[in-house]
C-alpha cells in the first residue's frame, strides 16, 4: 500500500525521528536548519519555543519551495526549551555549562516547552506549544560528576536527556513524557491528522 503523503522533518534529531517512527510515521527527508537560537531580551521560554519552531519551519520551507519533487509535502519542525522559572537553560556544549545546569536543576522543578510547527501542502501554518513540569531529585556531587563523564549531556537542552541515564534523576513528571524527549507525540499526531496527513497508512500495512 503506497503512502499518500510525504513528511519533511526540519530536524536532524535521532530522538524526534524515533518518536515519529513509534507512531508509524517515517519522514521522507530530514532537513535540519541552522538558525540563531539566542533568546531575545526578556523573552519567555514558551515564546522562544514557539518562535524557534516557526523560524525552523519557515527556513526549511524556503529551501525547498521551488523543488517540484517536494511540492505537496508536509513540513514539520520543533524546538524544545528547558527553563527554571523564566531562566532559559541553553543546549550544553561544554562541561562547565552542563555542570552549572545540573546543579541548578538539582532538587527542584523545571519546565520543558516544545514548540511544534506544521506547514501543510497548501502552505497553512499550524503551531502547538506543549509544556511539561519535571522535578529532579537532589543530586549528589558524585551523581553529577558521573553523569558528566557519560557525555549524555552534550547538545541537550538543560544538559540532560530523559530517555538516558538522567531518567533516574526524575522524581516527578506532570504532562507529556515524549515532550521532554523532544517531540510531544500525542499533540504532533493530532496536528498532522487534523490537517489531513495519512497518519495510519503504515499501520494498515501490518
Amino acid at each position: 500500500m503506497a503512502l499518500k503523503h510525504k513528511l519533511i522533518l526540519a530536524s536532524g534529531s535521532p530522538r524526534r525521528v524515533e518518536l515519529l517512527n513509534q507512531a508509524g510515521i517515517e519522514p521522507s527527508r530530514l532537513l535540519p536548519m541552522d538558525i540563531d537560537e539566542t533568546p531575545k531580551k526578556s523573552e519567555h521560554p514558551r515564546s522562544l519555543a514557539r518562535r524557534l519552531s516557526l523560524e525552523k519551519a519557515e527556513a526549511a520551507f524556503a529551501s525547498i519551495k521551488e523543488d517540484v519533487a517536494w511540492q505537496g509535502s508536509y513540513l514539520l519542525a520543533a524546538d524544545t526549551v528547558v527553563a527554571v522559572g523564566r531562566r532559559i537553560l541553553p543546549k550544553a556544549e561544554y562541561e562547565d555549562e552542563a555542570s552549572s545546569a545540573l546543579h541548578l536543576l538539582s532538587g527542584r522543578s523545571h519546565w520543558v516547552y516544545t514548540g511544534v510547527c506544521l506547514i501543510t501542502p497548501d502552505r497553512t501554518v499550524r503551531q502547538k506549544i506543549v509544556e511539561t513540569k519535571v522535578r529532579f531529585k537532589r543530586l549528589s556531587g558524585f551523581e553529577i560528576e558521573s553523569y558528566l563523564a557519560s557525555g549524555q549531556w552534550r547538545g541537550k537542552a538543560g544538559a540532560y536527556g530523559i530517555q538516558g541515564l538522567a531518567g533516574t534523576f526524575v522524581q516527578k513528571l506532570v504532562g507529556s513524557y515524549t515532550n521532554v524527549v523532544g517531540l510531544p507525540l500525542y499533540e504532533t499526531v493530532l496536528l498532522l491528522a487534523g490537517e489531513g496527513f495519512d497518519v495510519h497508512g503504515r499501520w494498515l500495512e501490518g
